[in-house]
C-alpha cells in the first residue's frame, strides 16, 4: 500500500516507521521544514522513543519513508491517510481548539483521492469523525464519504517512549462511519500493526470493531478519563488520611488486594497531553459529568495544595528559595505538556517564594525559554519540592541541597532517612 500519515511528531513518526517496517510506501506530512529534513536524513527529530532511530536508519535509505511539508506530494494516489495532528484545549474555557486539525483536514481535502481510506487517530469528543471531519473532507474534496473515500476514527493507544511495544499489546480500536469503512479500516490495521496470535490472547489484542465512529471516540475518552477519576480519588484520599494521621500508601496497598479495587496513586499533579486534557474534551459533549469535573478540579488543585504542605513544614515562604525537582510531567520523559511546575512555581509565586527549577533533561537556556530560573544542584537552597520522578531524585541527599530546610516529596521517590534534620513531608502521610 501507499500510506501517507499527517503530523509527524511523537505519536505520528512512530506509526510511520511502523507501517514502513511492514514493506508499505509510507510519506510522511509535517508542518515543520526542519523535522522532515531530520527525518529524510534518517535522524530522528526527538530523543527517548525506544528503537525509533534503528529503524529510521533501516527504513529511509531503503526507500521505504520519506517526508515533505507538501500535503500534494504525499496524499494523492495513497490507498490510507492517517492523521496524528494534535488538537489543543483552551486553557480559560476548557474548550477542545480545533484550529491545526480544521487546517489538516482542510488542506488534506483539497488533494484527497478516490478509493482512500481516511483515519483520525488524534483523541476527539464524542461526535466529530461524523458531524465535523466527514462535511469538512467532502466539502473541500468534491468527494462523497462511502461512496468515493472511507472515514474512520481509530485511537492512539500508545505512551512516548515505547510506542512500538506499546502497538504489539494493546487492541486496535476502530469505529467507522458504514460497515464498508469499518471493514477496510480492519483490513489497513491488520496489515500494518503487529499482534500476538496466540489463541489464548485472541481477545488481548488484534483489531476491534466497535461498531461506529462514536463508540471508539467514546472508548478512547473513558479509559483516559478513568485515570484521571480514580487519581483524583486517591488524591482525596491522601488529603484526608494526612490530616487524620494514617498512611495513605498503606491504605491503598491494602484496598488493591481485593481484586476488585485499583486505586491508583496520589501525587503533586497529573501532567501530560492525555489524562489532564481528555477529561475535558469529554466534558464538551457531556457537562453534567458531575464526577468528571469533580475529579479534574481535585487534580488541578494539587499543586497549590503541596506548596501547601511545604508551607506548613517550613514557614513564611517570602523570598525563600525553593527548586521544584522536575520540569517534565513525569519521569524520564522531556516533556511538559500540563506539567505540575508550572502550578508549584506559580503557587510559589503567589507565597512570595523564590522559584527556581531543575531538571536533568533539561539545558538553563530551555529551562529560561520555559519562563524559568535554572538552579543547579550544589548550589545553596532554603527547600525542594519533587514534581517529576526522574530517577536521579532517588538518591538525592542533603549534600546535593546545601542549607535545605524542608523537603517535599510529591511523588514519593524519597524517604525521610535520606533527610536527617530536614522537615521531611511526603502527600498522604502525616507529618513525622
Amino acid at each position: 500500500m501507499k500510506i501517507a500519515v499527517i503530523a509527524l511528531g511523537k505519536i505520528g513518526l512512530p506509526l510511520a516507521v511502523q507501517f514502513a517496517s511492514k514493506g508499505h510506501e509510507v510519506v510522511g506530512v509535517d508542518v515543520s521544514q526542519q523535522t522532515v529534513d531530520l527525518i529524510n536524513a534518517g535522524v530522528e527529530p526527538f530523543p527517548g522513543e525506544a528503537h525509533l532511530q534503528e529503524m529510521l536508519s533501516e527504513l529511509v535509505p531503503a526507500g521505504k519513508l520519506r517526508a515533505t511539508t507538501d500535503y500534494a506530494d504525499a496524499v494523492p494516489g495513497a490507498d490510507a491517510v492517517v492523521l496524528v495532528v494534535p488538537l489543543f484545549v483552551n486553557e480559560e474555557t476548557a474548550e477542545p481548539d480545533f484550529a491545526w486539525m480544521d487546517g489538516a483536514t482542510r488542506s488534506l481535502g483539497a488533494v484527497l483521492t478516490p478509493g482512500a481510506l481516511v483515519s483520525y487517530e488524534t483523541t476527539l469528543p464524542v461526535g466529530t469523525t461524523r458531524t465535523r471531519w466527514k462535511p469538512m473532507l467532502e466539502e473541500t474534496s468534491g468527494l462523497t464519504e462511502g461512496v468515493d473515500f472511507d472515514l474512520v476514527f481509530s485511537p492512539e493507544r500508545v505512551l512516548t517512549g515505547r510506542v512500538f511495544a506499546d502497538l504489539r499489546k494493546y487492541p486496535k480500536l476502530v469505529g467507522g462511519l458504514s460497515e464498508r469503512g469499518a471493514a477496510k479500516a480492519v483490513d489497513f490495521y491488520r496489515a500494518v500493526l503487529d499482534f500476538d496470535e496466540r489463541p489464548e490472547l485472541e481477545r488481548a489484542n488484534g483489531v476491534w470493531d466497535l461498531g461506529s465512529a462514536e463508540a471508539a471516540e467514546l472508548a478512547k475518552l473513558a479509559e483516559t478519563t478513568y485515570r484521571d477519576v480514580n487519581i483524583g480519588l486517591a488524591n482525596q484520599f491522601a488529603r484526608y488520611a494526612a490530616e487524620a494521621g494514617i498512611d495513605v500508601y498503606q491504605v491503598i496497598e491494602a484496598s488493591n488486594s481485593q481484586p476488585y479495587s485499583h486505586i491508583h496513586q496520589p501525587g503533586i499533579a497529573v501532567g501530560g497531553h492525555c489524562i489532564p486534557v481528555y477529561p475535558r474534551l469529554y466534558l464538551w459533549t457531556d457537562p453534567a459529568a458531575t464526577v468528571v469535573s469533580a475529579a479534574r478540579a481535585a487534580n488541578a488543585g494539587m499543586p497549590d495544595y503541596t506548596i501547601g504542605l511545604l508551607e506548613g513544614a517550613y514557614g513564611d515562604l517570602t523570598d525563600a528559595r525553593v527548586v521544584v525537582l522536575g520540569a517534565a510531567y513525569r519521569g524520564g520523559v522531556k516533556e511538559t505538556a500540563f506539567s505540575g511546575v508550572f502550578g508549584a512555581v506559580e503557587a510559589l509565586r503567589r507565597r512570595g517564594a523564590m522559584p527556581l527549577v531543575h531538571d536533568p533533561l533539561y539545558t538553563d537556556e530551555e529551562l529560561v525559554n520555559l519562563g524559568f530560573t535554572p538552579y543547579h544542584l550544589g548550589e545553596p537552597i532554603d527547600a525542594a519540592v519533587v514534581q517529576a520522578d526522574h530517577t536521579d531524585y532517588r538518591s538525592l541527599t542533603v549534600d546535593a541541597l546545601p542549607g535545605i530546610k524542608a523537603f517535599i516529596d510529591g511523588r514519593r521517590v524519597s524517604s525521610a532517612a535520606q533527610w536527617p534534620g530536614v522537615a521531611y513531608r511526603v502527600i498522604g502521610r502525616a507529618e513525622a
